[in-house]
């Protein structure tokens, strides 16, 4: 893979990360993602 390929998935595995969020559906971050992330766990 490339380093873009290795970078971009790792962007999309961080939910600290706007790529996480579109990839998921969203725009960007929201505002609460800390909150979202945690009702996940």
């Amino acid at each position: 893979m490339a380093k873009h390929d290795d970078d971009n998935r790792s962007n999309q595995l961080n939910d600290n990360n706007d790529a996480y969020w579109q990839s998921r559906g969203e725009d960007e971050r929201p505002d609460d993602w800390q909150d979202r992330n945690s009702e996940d766990e």
